[in-house]
Formats: structure tokens, C-alpha cells, sequence
């Protein structure tokens, strides 16, 4: 798994609408929470995208944005940012490309461990949450970046 001060891997992927999402891109515009989580509609990865759907307005106002990724389609994505109204990208990734790319992979390789990063402009993991159940850590982190903490 990368830790804080890790370099984070370039991608290159269509989200789940079909927009090109480019890490170097993404980076061009502000820091980015980059957040792995194990399924679409469950109930702690629904919690956790709805938190931070309750929270990207002020995310944006501080210059972070915001992009969720996890092994359903496109298909999956879509519904699930349309039930929900989630205003960031989702990114599939059923080969597990991104997740074994920032290790996230669960154990003995079988599911996605729930991990936010936040990437500096420079690419560098500024800092990470790990949290496969309770989403204490992961809002934490996001108190943290609005300077909350």
C-alpha cells in the first residue's frame, strides 16, 4: 500500500461517463482525494460517497477535488452517482488496475481495502486513511483538509 510521501502512479482512465481523467491532469488544477472502496449501493460505501458528497463544495472551495474508484463498471457507477447525486467522477476499475497500482488489493488479493489518499500537486501522497469498516478515519482526513482538524 503507498504511504504518506510515496509518489502516486500516473493513470490515465474514462470514468463512468465516459471523460478522460488524467492524474497529471487532475493534479494541474489542485490536490485531489483519490478514495478506493469495495462496491457500489453497500451500506458503508454508500455512507462514505454521500460524505463526501456532503462535503465537495467546501472541498472545491479549498481547491481539492474529489474522485472515487472501485471495481464495478461504468453501468454500476452510473447508477450509483445518479441515486446518490454524486458530483465527482467514478472511476471502474474491474481489472483492478488502480487498485494493485496503489495497493489497495484486500487480502490474499480478493477485494478492495477502503483508502483515501490525499496527492499533492507534485504527486506526492500528502496523506492516507485506511478504514475497511468505520468511516471515522476517512472523515478525519476530510476535517483535515478543510482545516477542521
Amino acid at each position: 500500500m503507498l504511504d504518506v510521501g510515496d509518489i502516486a502512479p500516473e493513470f490515465d482512465q474514462l470514468d463512468q461517463v465516459g471523460e478522460r481523467l488524467v492524474l497529471s491532469d487532475l493534479l494541474a488544477e489542485g490536490e485531489l482525494i483519490l478514495y478506493f472502496y469495495p462496491a457500489d449501493f453497500t451500506p458503508v460505501c454508500t455512507a462514505e460517497a454521500c460524505l463526501f458528497r456532503d462535503n465537495f463544495a467546501d472541498l472545491e472551495d479549498v481547491g481539492v477535488r474529489v474522485v472515487g474508484v472501485s471495481p464495478q463498471g461504468s453501468e454500476s457507477h452510473q447508477k450509483f452517482t445518479n441515486t446518490f447525486e454524486l458530483p465527482f467522477s467514478l472511476l471502474p476499475d474491474v481489472n483492478k488496475v488502480l487498485i494493485k497500482a496503489f495497493g489497495v488489493t484486500g487480502p490474499l488479493g480478493i477485494g478492495v481495502r477502503r483508502v483515501t489518499y490525499l496527492i499533492g500537486q507534485d504527486a506526492v501522497i500528502r496523506n492516507r486513511s485506511v478504514a475497511d469498516v468505520f468511516l471515522g478515519n476517512h472523515s478525519d482526513l476530510i476535517h483535515e483538509v478543510l482545516g477542521e482538524a
